[in-house]
């Protein structure tokens, strides 16, 4: 029960924003329980009495003023007292009718309002963490998580709330009522109770654990079809159809799997309740007809107690139905938390400064890095790089290259040793304005389903189409996207599929020029590009690293040969730098890796 309350603490810690228009929809639903009770308390008594004329008779003694509201009821000619229920019977229900239109409309504003802020708190926390989360994470399951998730949370706090806090009014009304009739068989109905919800609650905690089980499914179905449409090249190409079908296959099965013993479970608490129910009415049915039989108890007041306790059976189902709503809704705000509680180990300080130039040198010291699990990537770097220095990073596949230039804008952190930039280190710089000074173009085009110019002003965008043009000019960007369809307007589709891989990369490069950074890195840039493409490219990255300080990783060592130094990596540590001629003439690693390449 602790562990219950905890965690319905935790699903309503996302309406604190909304508590007036909780508490708005709540006062509707305690005054429209008042009005049900009303209208019941005055058929069942009142019907009695019109159709049969016979006297409301109370089982004890009530106070006065209801003891002489009840002889006046008994004075009244049954036709008049006919025509005064029916009107207000009329009204009761109305009004009635009118306020549980405003609760459910106030609830499920609620739950459309708090579903809205999680998926932005959700997606805004995304944004924030390092890149080391997301190596640990499938896109498919955060995508579960802002989508599914925050929706099984909109639908406890939509109906599970309204529903918990509705038929909880009820049950309190009725069982006023009851206990104001007959306080010893209600008592005795109490007693039963514990019978009619401990199965219940057990079925509960089963279906929390199979919701958690399913969502992660989920998870894994949403990553399988991101993968599936993003590879459709290569799955095509190697005729790997089938397989892909049978690994959706057997994630589907398992989703489903675990979501039929969800249902199973969710759906056998309804008649169960309402079987349990009966039987505890049935047997009060008998114990109050034998006082209605002695003469004890009218039958319209005694319909009224029986009426009142069997209509605590529907908001009791109810309420066993929204403890089933709240374990999927548990399982869904676990996970979601796990995000919005996830530290970001790449953060500013709050002391941080902001800077809007470089200006002199970039400085690596001493600098050691790993990934969580596993061996020292970088050990001990030592580099002086100057202001427009251009400084190629040579080394064989899983040396710790990319590594070394994600240090820069602060992807990572080093464990040890420290980077600077003119003299500042790179921890006490805001992030924002860190990466304001660097351009990144990276080995695969990452571009959006947008238009061509928004992908190009996406650094920028506030850059004029004048400049997004001369971007695309010295990038030789200009004549593939003339030929486009809509031009600057085509949409490129995901990913730039409908483009070849040496226009995306252009694209890319025209993205970079557009930002103008003082600080350059290309990570194998034209790694993937056949011949023609590559030497079209290649023209581009050299406007793009004119005037600039420049760090590349190059796939070919033949596009290296201008920079001002190479730096040669081996076992994570530099083992050999100077220019590619000084490196030719007397390096081991390097000119063995040249003439591999070109063996």
């Amino acid at each position: 029960m602790r562990e219950y309350i905890k965690n319905y603490r935790k699903l309503l810690t996302f309406l604190a924003n909304y508590k007036g228009v909780f508490f708005g929809a709540s006062f509707l639903m305690l005054m429209s329980a008042i009005f049900g009770g009303l209208s019941l308390g005055m058929v069942v008594p009142l019907a009695d009495k019109v159709l049969t004329d016979k006297k409301i008779i109370l089982p004890h003694r009530f106070p006065e003023f209801i003891e002489n509201f009840i002889d006046k009821i008994n004075s009244t000619p049954p036709y008049t007292l006919l025509k005064i229920v029916s009107v207000w019977i009329v009204v009761l229900f109305f009004l009635k009718g009118l306020l549980m239109f405003f609760q459910n409309y106030l609830m499920n504003e609620l739950g459309l309002r708090v579903v809205r802020d999680i998926r932005q708190k959700l997606f805004e926390k995304i944004q924030s963490l390092s890149l080391d989360f997301f190596e640990k994470q499938k896109s498919g399951e955060l995508a579960g998580r802002i989508i599914s998730d925050t929706g099984l949370v909109q639908h406890a706090l939509s109906y599970g709330l309204a529903d918990l806090v509705y038929q909880g009014f009820q049950v309190i009304v009725f069982g006023f009522v009851v206990f104001f009739i007959n306080w010893k068989l209600a008592l005795f109905s109490m007693v039963i109770f514990p019978l009619v919800i401990g199965p219940v609650i057990r079925i509960a905690r089963k279906i929390k654990k199979f919701t958690i089980k399913s969502q992660e499914n989920i998870g894994g179905i949403n990553n399988i079809i991101f993968e599936n449409i993003s590879s459709q090249r290569v799955i095509k190409g190697f005729n790997l159809e089938d397989l892909e079908i049978k690994k959706f296959k057997d994630t589907n099965y398992n989703v489903y799997k675990f979501q039929r013993k969800m249902v199973k479970r969710t759906l056998i608490t309804s008649p169960l309740t309402e079987f349990l129910g009966a039987t505890m009415a049935m047997i009060l049915f008998f114990i109050g007809g034998k006082e209605v039989i002695e003469g004890k108890l009218s039958f319209g007041v005694f319909g009224l107690f029986l009426g009142s306790l069997l209509s605590m059976i529907r908001p009791l189902k109810k309420l066993s139905q929204v403890h089933s709503i709240n374990q999927k809704a548990f399982g869904a705000c676990e996970r979601i938390y796990q995000i919005l509680e996830q530290p970001s180990t790449i953060k500013d300080k709050p002391s941080c400064i902001s800077i809007k130039e470089f200006k002199d040198e970039i400085i690596f010291e001493d600098v050691y890095f790993k990934y969580k699990e596993g061996d020292w990537v970088l050990r001990g770097i030592n580099l002086k790089v100057k202001k427009g220095e251009k400084i190629a990073i040579v080394a064989q596949s899983g040396e710790g290259k990319t590594t070394l230039v994600n240090l820069i804008p602060r992807f990572y952190d080093p464990q040890k040793g420290r980077i600077l930039i003119d003299g500042k280190d790179l921890r006490d710089i805001c992030l924002k304005s860190l990466r304001d000074l660097i351009g990144i173009v990276t080995q695969e085009p990452i571009l959006f389903n947008t238009t061509v110019k928004e992908n190009i002003s996406y650094g920028k965008k506030e850059a004029s189409f004048t400049q997004i043009k001369q971007a695309c000019k010295m990038a030789f960007a200009e004549e593939f996207i003339r030929n486009l369809p809509q031009g600057y307007e085509t949409i490129i589709g995901e990913r730039g599929f409908k483009l070849s891989g040496g226009e995306k990369q252009r694209l890319c490069i025209a993205r970079a020029l557009l930002k103008n950074p003082q600080i350059l890195i290309l990570d194998e840039a034209t790694s993937q590009l056949d011949s023609e493409s590559e030497r079209i490219v290649q023209q581009a990255l050299e406007k793009l690293m004119e005037n600039r300080t420049v760090f590349v990783i190059a796939h070919r060592l033949s596009t290296i040969k201008n920079v001002d130094r190479i730096i040669v990596l081996q076992n994570g540590k530099i083992v050999e730098e100077g220019t590619h001629q000084y490196l030719i003439a007397n390096s081991r690693l390097y000119k063995y890796l040249y003439q591999l390449q070109y063996s």
